[in-house]
């Protein structure tokens, strides 16, 4: 994970060496680079969500999606270089599964609040998820960009999702 951060091209034999083993090693446990890739974000998702685990989402929907999409954003930012490197090397589909378990917890979330009519309900949920985990990689590419601040993302992170989501 450390070498994919610092250089997102990195290869087999450079991870191998800034891991401090040879690359027979790292053949041994990762047939390719893109099964290395895998596991590395795997990894980064599972310690992503054991984080969001520890968030309060009781009490009010808004306020606790609130606190949800600022933890969250935290893990993406840190995280986001190797979330481009996912992006360009594994399907689509295969980062999506890798994300059930926090869609699980903001799903659960939505639908409380759906219920309680804090948030709209007249689109699918499973879009809503869809736009909310687009919106949190979208503001890593824009600051990685450089065209937001990253201390401006939470807030317009929260801001885009609530639009989403408030009721009409």
């Amino acid at each position: 994970m450390t070498c994919l951060s610092a250089r997102p091209s990195a290869t087999m034999a450079e991870i191998a060496k800034q891991a401090g083993i040879g690359r027979v090693t790292l053949y041994g446990h990762f047939a390719s680079r893109t099964e290395l890739v895998d596991a590395v974000v795997a990894r980064v998702v599972e310690r992503g969500d054991e984080a969001l685990a520890q968030v309060d989402l009781d009490g009010d929907p808004r306020a606790a999606l609130e606190r949800l999409i600022r933890n969250s954003w935290r893990l993406v930012d840190e995280a986001r270089t190797v979330v481009a490197v996912a992006e360009a090397e594994l399907p689509p589909e295969r980062i999506r599964s890798l994300h059930d378990s926090p869609a699980a917890r903001v799903q659960a979330l939505i639908e409380r609040g759906r219920d309680d009519g804090s948030f709209r309900d007249d689109t699918p949920v499973t879009w809503q998820i869809a736009v909310l985990h687009q919106v949190l990689h979208g503001a890593g590419a824009e600051v990685a960009a450089g065209r937001v601040a990253p201390a401006d993302a939470p807030d317009l992170i929260t801001a885009t999702v609530f639009d989403l989501l408030d009721r009409r």
